[in-house]
């Protein structure tokens, strides 16, 4: 997503749209969904580092952390 110069540090977000994936793979959601988007904010210390920001995602829950 950022490389090279675009790469530098600071405070970034994530917006995963979870209703839009679930609702095309014909999932009931219901009218209103317990989760649409997920929104994960996060921040990049380390200039040349790898980042890698996992979601585990289900239709009631989320988690994330910071991967390897």
């Amino acid at each position: 997503m950022l490389e090279g110069e675009a790469f530098t540090t600071g405070k970034y977000q994530l917006v995963f749209h979870v209703a839009d994936y679930y609702r095309k793979r014909d999932i009931d959601l219901g009218e209103v969904p317990f989760l649409d988007d997920v929104v994960i904010r996060f921040g990049l210390g380390e200039e040349g580092a790898h980042y890698h920001v996992p979601l585990l995602v289900s239709p009631y829950s989320f988690s994330t952390y910071r991967g390897s």
